[in-house]
């Protein structure tokens, strides 16, 4: 395995993504990796086959897209301290629009990140089983190894 110089960390500023932040950020600290972290919005053309889109799902696309800018960052300005202390070179947010799971793969693949760490939450019911689970697609097809990190599991104790 090569070198970790860079970590992708797609996150979705859910109330999971903070131990998901925080475990890339350590990572990235133990191996003075740059970190990415990225917010994909996802692409309303995925649910064209089950309902016409009303006229202003363009404007509601750009107000999702600034509103994930103006939280990524918020993220980015309130981890500052953290990230200095954890002796990360750089750190990246950006908003990506498109299918989730083909933008963390693109992104990684373009900017040669050499891990990425992600939650395994997701999808869940009827979404999941017509879209299937992003962390599911991005561990079969991306083109660097990938720790995914339940969010919803106790951590084990020390023994």
């Amino acid at each position: 395995m090569k070198e970790i110089k860079s970590i992708l960390t797609p996150i979705d500023f859910s109330e999971n993504a903070a131990k998901i932040a925080d475990a890339a950020m350590y990572i990235a600290g133990k191996f003075g990796a740059s970190l990415d972290y990225v917010f994909v919005v996802q692409d309303f053309e995925d649910y064209s086959g089950f309902m016409a889109p009303p006229v202003n799902m363009l404007n509601l696309k750009e107000e999702i897209f600034r509103s994930a800018q103006l939280q990524m960052n918020t993220f980015l300005e309130e981890n500052e301290e953290k990230f200095k202390k954890l002796g990360i070179p750089t750190v990246q947010g950006k908003v990506l629009t498109g299918d989730i799971a083909e933008e963390i793969m693109n992104y990684a693949k373009s900017n040669n990140s050499d891990l990425i760490v992600m939650g395994t939450h997701g999808y869940k019911g009827f979404e999941r089983i017509i879209f299937g689970s992003v962390a599911d697609k991005v561990v079969k097809n991306a083109c660097c190894p990938v720790m995914t990190i339940n969010p919803y599991q106790e951590e084990c104790e020390a023994r």
